[in-house]
């Protein structure tokens, strides 16, 4: 598996990086639900909440994979 600059493999960065913005968005999402609750649109908000609890759930399956890599050598030399 190559590995880039960072000394972890592209699948270990790439899986960090769709973590990262799933949290992130996950994050911003909670503003969004408040935002149309405050302007009483409640399908709108529920919307915001699914996508919220979707992202939620590619980060938890991004975690579960990085600690099926980690410690491996498909990680990189930065994680084995």
């Amino acid at each position: 598996m190559a590995t880039g600059e960072t000394g972890f493999s592209d699948v270990v960065y790439d899986l960090i990086s769709v973590q990262y913005h799933a949290l992130k968005a996950g994050h911003d999402y909670g503003q969004y639900v408040r935002d149309a609750e405050n302007a009483e649109k409640k399908e709108i908000a529920e919307f915001f909440r699914t996508v919220m609890e979707e992202d939620s759930r590619r980060a938890a399956q991004c975690h579960r994979f990085l600690k099926e890599l980690s410690g491996t050598e498909d990680a990189g030399p930065a994680v084995t």
